[in-house]
This record gives C-alpha cells, structure tokens and sequence, in this order.
C-alpha cells in the first residue's frame, strides 16, 4: 500500500503543475495569474475541496495537460458554499476537450443538485483541435438540460462569471449563462476569437474591438469592469452577498445602515423643471444603505439604471430612470436590460422598487427596427408576472408607455406613490399639445403670428400640467399616497415590510 499511496502522491503533484514552469511564466507575463492562485483568492482559506484533479485529456500526446485544463471543486465564499471551475489558460491555452467537458458539467450538475451557487472564472480561447474536430464534435459530452440551466422545475442556483482574459467559446457560453458578469479591462468577451473571424469572414479585429469592455458591456453580456483580478473576486462575493444559495430560499438580510446620504437632500437633487438633469445614483444614495449599492450594467442601455442594494438590511432591486442619459427615455436595449434584471430579482426573491422619471418610450425608425414594440411587451409582462414586492416611486415624471415599463398601475404593483413634483400622463406636454391641438396652433400661427402662436403654446402646457398633476391621480386611488422625498426610504421600507408580511 506505501507504493501505491506514493504513486497517488506523484500524481497529485502532476496535477497541480497547471502549465509547467514555461507556461505558467508565459501567463504571468501577460499579466494574469495562475488559475489556482485565482481560486485561493476567491475561496475561504483551508476551504478547497477539489474534485477531478487526476482528469486527463482523452486523446493524450507528449505534452502533459494537468486536469485537462480546468479546475473544478468547492469552496466556502464568506462561509457560504460554492461550486467553481477555473479554466486554466496556462497550458493549451485553456481550449475545451471531451474530459474537460465532463468535469465542467459534474460540478454543474453538483451545484444544481445540492442547491448551492456556482462561480466561473473564464479565460480560454475555445474548443480544442483536433479533440473536438470532425465526427467528435456531434458526440461531446454537453446535456444543455442541465449545463446552460436547471431542469424544469428545479430551483435555480445564482451563477457569477468572472471574464479573466481572452473568453471565446465555452468560456463565453459560461458568461452567458451567468446572472453577473464581471471582467477585467484587459480581458475580452465573445462567441468566437479573433483567430477564427478572420479566416471565416474576412473581418480583421482585435480582442478589444470584439469583445473588449466596451462592447461586451455595450451588448449586455458583462454587466462589471474592474480593474484587477482582486477586484473581480470582491465583485463576485458582493454579487452573491445579495442573493440566497437557490430560488428555494429566502435572501439573506444583513443588519440595517443608514443611508450614505441624508433622504432630506433629495428635496434638492431632484430639481423641478422636467428637463433639468441629474444623476439617478444619487437618489440611491439616499434610499439605500451606506456601501450597499451594486451596480448591474450600467453600460448597457443607459437610460435605465439597475443596482443590488439593501434597504434597512433587506436586498431589493433598484431600478431607476437616468435623465442625464436620452432624459430617461427607454430604448430597446434598456428594455431588455430592464427586463433581465427584474427577472433576476423575482428569480430569487429580491423585492423591486422601481423610481420612475421617464418621459416614455423611444419611437421612430431605428426604434422600431431596433424591436422596441417586442421589448416593451417582453418587459411589462415580465413585471406583472414577478410575484416579489414591486413598489414604485414616480419622482418627477411618468409618461406613456415608459410609465407601464417602469412599474406603473397595470403591471400590479404592491404600492405606488408620488412626489408632489410628479408629473402622469399618456403623453409629455410638449408632445402631447402639438399633437392632440395641431390644427389650432398651426392656424393661430398663421393668422396671428409667433408670439401669440407661443402664448398658446404656453397656455396648452400650463393646462396640461395641472391635469397631469398627482392630485387627481391620488383622489382616485390610481396612486396610494403623495409622499414628501425626505419620506421615501421610510415609506418604501416600510411597504416591502407590508407586502412580506414582516418577515425578516
């Protein structure tokens, strides 16, 4: 038996080689670390349990490829279970083969079973040649049932990507299937590298035109940036600080904080004139508490911000129109963008609060081709199904299709409130006489000039606002309450507490 538990040892030894002295250099030179140093970073300390380190390619040559280039296993994540595979880029460049398929896919499977998250720490430039060229391809050992999501049925557990450096193929299939993608500056993000769309179509590009920060984030698929691997694994725990270990189980609540700024002063971040700008970041500062808010792809359709927060120690879900950004309207990206992140939410039980300030729905050509009519069906839909508290807040305005989009009456919110700034209508003023009072205005202009065609205009204007007021909507039970700014982190706390019934 000494013989053998040796044996076992030299091998173990191997394994851990990752990509030999050479190799591990040649990483570190492109300023990346080595894959079980990534790990020991992102898991509790003496809290590695590996599985599938002894895994070797199926097809085998002179060169040694430790673990068919990938690490799998579990950890503790500030105590808390998680499931990992690192993708070791040190050795064949991280590239996927059958074996490493398999791992990959057990320690899926192990997480989805057991109900515990699951981390994916990507860099790797694609399938492997020749071990998934020709015939091998159709037989790969994928079971998309169970690979991309849970079976039918099965509580969902949280996936957190980090995009570490060049991520093509598996890799990138993993980050899209992550509900929170964090990436590194240097690191790029897309479905085929640089070395493969050049020969197949022609088009000569950089990793950073392709999938670098910008058009990764552009698109939705990385929804962070960091600037370091350290960063990236503070994001990761962060993530998934908010969330609960599957969609069976409630968020975990923290102890309450106050906010990082007083709720008195939204009285003067919020200015009154409708087009007058400000940053929506600064309304979260004042609802949730201090260094709680997580951003979630603010680079990608920007009219709409979304952020992780805790409220009183509780984590919800912000969603916020950005007026400094298109004025807050919605396009079709910042749709999606919405629609994922209330799905997200709902999927493990984060109450919404949604802060309207919109001046409704993106329209015309590019608009249209761009899907938005789809989109916004996609998105109210999506709000009126999620069964999470859902309270919202209409700041200074809420107009059209962008009101519904934001929360508003039809999608059955829990509560719905106003500032007494708050301004409701089927259309903005400025749009709304010019289209429903055309004919009149355009006469007035002709027959009695420029100043009494403005006179008009501002007399219209003046109407419309007053109707679109949130008296009238309050007197009518279309809104529960006109509340003062100060009041708003008491009132929304207090509305999610409602809703759940006091529970913690």
């Amino acid at each position: 038996m000494a013989d053998r538990i040796a044996h076992l040892r030299e091998r173990r030894e191997r394994a851990l080689e990752m990509g030999g002295p050479d190799g591990l250099r040649k990483h570190r030179e492109s300023g990346r670390l080595p894959v079980r140093e990534r790990i020991d970073m992102l898991v509790d300390p003496e809290s590695w349990f590996e599985i599938g380190a002894l895994a070797l390619p199926e097809r085998r040559t002179a060169k040694h490829i430790p673990g068919d280039a990938v690490v799998t296993g579990f950890g503790l994540l500030d105590g808390r279970r998680i499931g990992v595979i690192g993708i070791d880029a040190s050795v064949v460049a991280g590239t996927t083969a059958p074996t490493s398929m398999r791992k990959q896919g057990r320690l899926i499977e192990h997480a989805q079973r057991h109900g515990f998250p699951l981390v994916l720490l990507c860099d790797a430039d694609g399938g492997r040649m020749p071990d998934v060229s020709g015939w091998r391809f159709s037989g790969l050992p994928l079971d998309f049932t169970t690979f991309l999501k849970p079976p039918p049925g099965e509580p969902v557990v949280p996936r957190a990507a980090a995009v570490l450096g060049p991520s093509y193929g598996d890799s990138a299939l993993h980050a899209s299937t992550a509900h929170f993608v964090v990436m590194l500056r240097s690191a790029s993000l897309a479905l085929s590298g640089p070395s493969v769309v050049q020969p197949a179509i022609g088009e000569r590009v950089t990793d950073t035109e392709l999938g670098g920060p910008q058009a990764a984030t552009e698109a939705g698929n990385a929804h962070l940036v960091v600037e370091t691997e350290a960063d990236a694994m503070d994001a990761i725990a962060a993530f998934l600080s908010y969330l609960p270990p599957n969609s069976a189980r409630s968020a975990p609540v923290a102890p309450p904080l106050p906010p990082a700024r007083d709720p008195a002063e939204l009285e003067t971040i919020v200015p009154l004139g409708s087009r007058a700008g400000y940053d929506v970041r600064d309304v979260f500062a004042c609802l949730a508490d201090e260094a709680s808010v997580l951003p979630w792809a603010d680079g990608w359709g920007g009219s709409v911000l979304c952020a992780l927060a805790r409220i009183e120690g509780r984590p919800v879900g912000l969603v916020g129109n950005q007026p400094i950004v298109r004025a807050g309207a919605l396009d079709p990206p910042a749709l999606a963008k919405e629609r994922t992140f209330v799905d997200l939410c709902d999927t493990f039980g984060l109450p919404l609060v949604f802060l309207h300030d919109v001046p409704g729905l993106m329209i015309g050509t590019q608009a249209e081709r761009g899907g938005i009519l789809h989109g916004y069906e996609a998105l109210v839909s999506r709000i009126a199904e999620a069964r999470v508290p859902k309270v919202g807040v209409v700041l200074r305005k809420a107009y059209g299709g962008g009101h519904f989009a934001m929360g508003g009456r039809p999608t059955r919110p829990d509560f719905l409130y106003a500032w007494p700034s708050a301004e409701l209508g089927f259309m903005a003023p400025e749009t709304g006489i010019r289209t429903i009072h055309r004919r009149r205005l355009e006469k007035v202009l002709a027959e009695d000039g420029p100043d009494a065609h403005a006179a008009l205009v501002e007399q219209l204007t003046a109407e419309w606002i007053s109707e679109a007021e949130p008296w009238e909507a309050a007197a009518h039970l279309s809104l529960d309450d006109v509340i003062e700014p100060a009041e708003t982190r008491r009132v929304v706390a207090t509305s999610i507490d409602i809703v759940l019934g006091g529970a913690a």
